[in-house]
């Protein structure tokens, strides 16, 4: 996941898990969009994703549903994003006043588990358009014991991002699979011309690219609701085929990517590809803007996510969404609300806005995502049997613990200090454990 890079989620829940066994402090002062209804009710709601265009956006929006609701009010708090997951924890365990909540999918369940947030699905079974939202944005909203905690408001998925310069003047084709991929790579690498073939992510959360590339080769025999494990109990790193998905990883970072690549993060990874480094990039949406702002138009594009040897691919796709307190006093105006936001033509409204993926099938519709950029992910949410969501088991006690070790073990990989054997076995090791102290 790309949006301010997951290092920052993984600190949010990090903390945030903390705080639940901890001590709550006041929560942000509340940005009223307008004056509280003498006679009507105040809601109160708060984002997570915060920005100054976000939350500008977000203002607008509520303007526009107070119109339409005379008797409803909305104060909007907005805090630093940094500490926005951190902030809202806090304000659910004091039971400060609060309605409509940004959830994320990193803290959905905790959400749950603790009684903060209402189960939706007594307004969704009554909601027209709740067959309107895409496959994948419904399992955003139910991966929670298949119950709808929140509606997404915009996915997070990657795609592979190129340069179509590079590949006109080699005169190769656009990679459709992942070995594919480390062909068009190695091609394109030129060290001498400081030009390399791929945008590797060593660095924070390098891991996660590993996933990928291991899911991509087991393919449909990982579960999808706990993609760390296989359908048949084993763990993703027991198996022949992840063995297999690490020694390409290596290969594409030895054969097909820069030296320092190694501890390359969410920032240098994207910088090298929109400063002309590298070839091509994994990631998502948010790339978008700022490819258009310092690259010429004409010389990148964008396109689905590569296939491994199994015939799909799969990531996690994000999805945060609007929910609702289990304490909330309002709770007919709190759904009006969200319903509001995720109606079809305001969701997509949002989506466009925020440069992220639409969640209602009608979009697919929209001139703005038949064509260009955002295109792929369309293409992608279209064929969910080959481009297939997965979780990750977040919820699992050792979970936090393990991203801390995982980021130097894949350096230590790359750099020839673990085998990919050892890698694999220390991390089957582990799961294994896990699962077994969750029984």
């Amino acid at each position: 996941m790309g949006f301010r890079s997951w290092i920052s989620v993984a600190l949010q829940l990090t903390m945030a898990t903390a705080l639940l066994v901890g001590c709550s402090q006041p929560a942000a002062t509340p940005d009223s969009t307008s004056p509280s209804g003498a006679n009507g009710v105040t809601l109160k709601m708060v984002e997570s994703i915060t920005s100054p265009q976000r939350t500008a956006l977000l203002k607008e929006m509520l303007a526009q549903f107070e119109a339409k609701n005379p008797g409803i009010k909305v104060d909007l708090i907005s805090p630093p994003f940094e500490g926005a997951d951190q902030k809202i924890t806090q304000m659910l365990m004091a039971k400060e006043e609060l309605d409509v909540l940004e959830v994320r999918e990193f803290n959905a369940k905790q959400f749950s588990m603790n009684g903060f947030i209402e189960n939706l699905k007594p307004y969704t079974e009554k909601w027209k358009n709740y067959d309107q939202l895409t496959d994948v944005a419904k399992r955003r909203a139910t991966w929670v014991d298949k119950t709808p905690y929140y509606i997404p408001n915009g996915l997070y998925q990657r795609v592979l991002y190129y340069r179509t310069d590079w590949f006109k003047e080699a005169g190769i084709e656009v990679p459709k699979t992942w070995d594919e991929l480390l062909i068009a790579a190695k091609k394109l690498t030129d060290p001498t011309k400081s030009r390399y073939g791929y945008s590797f992510r060593g660095g924070a959360t390098g891991w996660d690219y590993a996933l990928i590339t291991m899911w991509a080769y087991n393919g449909t025999e990982v579960d999808a609701d706990s993609a760390f494990f296989m359908k048949d109990g084993r763990t993703l790193f027991s198996t022949p085929q992840s063995l297999e998905a690490m020694q390409y990883y290596k290969q594409l970072y030895k054969e097909g990517s820069p030296k320092d690549s190694v501890s390359w993060g969410f920032q240098e990874m994207v910088q090298g590809f929109v400063a002309g480094s590298t070839a091509m990039l994994i990631q998502d949406p948010d790339v978008i803007d700022g490819a258009k702002e310092k690259m010429q138009e004409g010389t990148w594009a964008t396109a689905p996510i590569p296939i491994g040897p199994s015939g799909v691919a799969q990531q996690v796709v994000g999805g945060p969404g609007w929910g609702m307190t289990s304490y909330s006093k309002h709770k007919e105006e709190a759904w009006k609300l969200i319903e509001f936001l995720s109606d079809p033509e305001q969701s997509t409204h949002f989506a466009k806005k925020t440069s992220t993926i639409p969640v209602v099938k009608s979009a697919a519709e929209d001139e703005f995502y038949k064509t260009g950029y955002f295109q792929p992910f369309i293409e992608m949410s279209q064929q969910p049997t080959k481009f297939l969501d997965v979780s990750r088991p977040v919820d699992y006690k050792g979970w936090g613990a393990w991203q801390s070790t995982a980021d130097k073990d894949i350096q230590s990989f790359l750099l020839d200090q673990l085998t990919a054997e050892d890698l694999l076995k220390k991390w089957d090791e582990y799961w294994t454990k896990e699962k077994a102290e969750r029984k």
